[in-house]
């Protein structure tokens, strides 16, 4: 399984190269804004059409994620759909496919400021979860301890051989850990963007993604 391992909160866990998380010990496996439905929704709301196979490249990496680790539990950390009608709109086999991955997992949706409430699939809705020594949740806390959460779909550049470099990345400091976006068609904030660099701070490390996941200092 290409990842790198780390230590947060005193936990063994690892950054997969496909933006999710492994934590072995409680057979887990969490992800962050997924944005499925996100091409449907573009154009319902006048934007421009996208190749409509965003959600299906999404659930084919996270089947594959599932298949690498044999996850029990998965928490998908807040904006999993673009919106509550883009939930709605899922083709038949999408959902479908959701249900299969779902069977015999506990499954956590957790929610996010895309996908604010109730959504018609399986699967246990909660604000946040906290799990072992961690909690988990869609948007960061000022004062949060041990925490996991997403949002900011946080990406790091570097230079290599002369030319800049930017993957999504976890970023992460000694109270919390941002994850990066899981969807295909998400964008992403740069670490030295003002917002990151006050919430994570002068210590803050990052873990590019990609097919050699990185960890370095927060780019800024």
């Amino acid at each position: 399984m290409n990842s790198l391992e780390f230590s947060f909160a005193g936990q063994h866990l690892y950054a997969m190269a496909s933006g999710a998380l492994w934590w072995p010990d409680q057979r887990l496996l969490c992800v962050s804004d997924l944005h499925l439905g996100k091409s449907e929704r573009l154009v319902r709301r006048g934007g421009p059409a996208l190749p409509p196979y965003d959600s299906r490249d999404t659930l084919d990496r996270l089947s594959a994620d599932l298949d690498r680790t044999g996850a029990e539990q998965v928490v998908c950390l807040g904006d999993s759909f673009d919106d509550l009608d883009a939930s709605k709109a899922l083709e038949a086999s999408e959902k479908l496919r959701i249900t299969t991955l779902q069977a015999g997992r506990r499954w956590i949706w957790i929610e996010g400021n895309h996908d604010p409430g109730p959504i018609e699939l399986g699967g246990t809705h909660l604000f946040e979860w906290a799990c072992g020594a961690l909690t988990f949740r869609h948007i960061a806390q000022d004062d949060a301890q041990r925490e996991v959460s997403g949002h900011f779909h946080p990406k790091a550049q570097l230079r290599v051989k002369g030319r800049a470099i930017s993957r999504p990345a976890f970023l992460l400091n000694q109270v919390r850990l941002l994850m990066p976006a899981y969807g295909t068609y998400t964008g992403g904030l740069r670490s030295s963007d003002q917002a990151l660099s006050d919430l994570m701070g002068s210590e803050a490390m990052a873990i590019l993604t990609g097919p050699n996941p990185q960890l370095i200092p927060m780019p800024r």
